[in-house]
């Protein structure tokens, strides 16, 4: 979430989403419609849920040393094979899990005037209103962002910290920092599971950006044409995803070419793979590109932490994992000159990532020696 100043990007009229369903419940205006090829097909025949990875936190950070083996190789099967994963018994409060969803409802809640004073500036991710909104023809989802810099402190925008609901600001403040303690020991782990010591990507990172996005999705009386979140991998190291307690199934992840809709357990959080660590790893843990689809009568709420290096760092993938069998195949790049380019770009899959890969004519000559 790095901070770009305010442009003069041209995005055109933006409906709210909620304010559209409170008073044209039936209309859909063009710019939400999708084009053919990116409608989401509603009822088709998906894997369960239930094949999507769980890891137990307890049996990593409690467990015996053949329970911690053992956890760590699932580990390994998830990052690598599917990049994605849930997380039980991750000892967080599930009070705390409680409370930051109240706030966040609630501050959706609000009348659409007291929601403006928030209002996101075009071209940045920070505040009230659509990310990622780029050009006056671009498509949009069907999804309030409320968004905000959460770590350092220099990327924080004060004015964008609502005063309402009261318990906002001091239950993200907890919550980010409980959240913030799991993406690091997440990263522990992930670093034993490919065989490297478990502070590496602590001593790599410095001083991490973590940021908070809250997205909700109204109900939408045609889910069939429209997209609640376009879909995207994120350029962070870590995502963490908290979804809303009786809310609509939405999130979805693309494996194999097809859209696996996630089903979250009960108070488990949802973990994906962001760029930066597909990066680190040459490839072996890949980002994962999901996406969220609509429901006809139901809404959905999701809280999202990203977890990422700080900006002043180069990354490219680390030495352990490149060799003749797994030649290098993105190149050196400053974090902070990757996070703008994110955030300057249209969610698209995983085309942002193309800013850190090597080009196919590049990598031969690189496996040549030539350069």
């Amino acid at each position: 979430m790095a901070p770009i100043p305010i442009s003069s990007i041209k995005v055109g009229h933006i409906d709210d989403v909620q304010e559209l369903r409170k008073t044209k419940p039936t209309i859909i205006p063009e710019r939400f419609v999708r084009d053919m090829a990116e409608r989401p097909t509603l009822a088709p025949a998906m894997p369960c849920s239930s094949d999507i990875p769980t890891i137990n936190f307890s049996k990593l950070s409690k467990g015996s040393k053949d329970e911690l083996k053992s956890e760590i190789s699932q580990l390994a099967a998830a990052c690598e094979h599917w990049g994605f994963f849930q997380v039980i018994n991750h000892g967080i409060d599930l009070s705390l899990l409680e409370s930051i969803e109240k706030v966040a409802k609630d501050f959706f809640m609000l009348p659409l005037e007291e929601k403006k004073k928030y209002a996101m500036a075009p071209g940045t991710v920070q505040g009230y209103g659509q990310a990622f909104v780029l050009s006056e023809d671009q498509k949009l989802d069907w999804c309030n962002m409320f968004a905000l810099g959460v770590e350092p402190n220099f990327i924080r925008n004060p004015m964008l910290w609502p005063t309402e609901p009261e318990k906002f600001s001091g239950t993200v403040e907890v919550y980010s920092k409980e959240v913030r303690k799991l993406c690091q020991d997440l990263l522990k782990y992930i670093a034993l599971s490919l065989g490297l010591k478990g502070d590496v990507f602590e001593k790599m990172f410095g001083e991490t950006v973590q940021a908070i996005r809250m997205n909700y999705y109204p109900p939408c009386s045609r889910p069939d044409l429209v997209l609640g979140l376009s879909p995207h991998s994120d350029g962070s190291a870590l995502t963490v995803l908290q979804q809303g307690k009786d809310t609509s199934v939405g999130l979805q992840i693309l494996k194999d070419d097809r859209w696996f809709p996630v089903k979250p357990i009960p108070n488990a959080l949802i973990i994906n793979i962001g760029d930066t660590v597909e990066v680190l790893t040459n490839g072996k843990y890949k980002s994962v590109e999901h996406r969220a689809v609509t429901h006809k009568e139901k809404d959905r709420l999701s809280i999202v932490t990203f977890y990422a290096p700080s900006y002043e760092i180069e990354l490219a993938p680390m030495e352990e994992l490149v060799d003749e069998n797994n030649p290098c195949k993105y190149r050196r790049y400053n974090h902070g000159e990757y996070s703008k380019h994110y955030v300057t770009n249209k969610l698209q899959g995983k085309k942002t990532l193309e800013f850190a890969k090597i080009s196919n004519q590049k990598l031969e000559l690189v496996n040549e020696g030539t350069i």
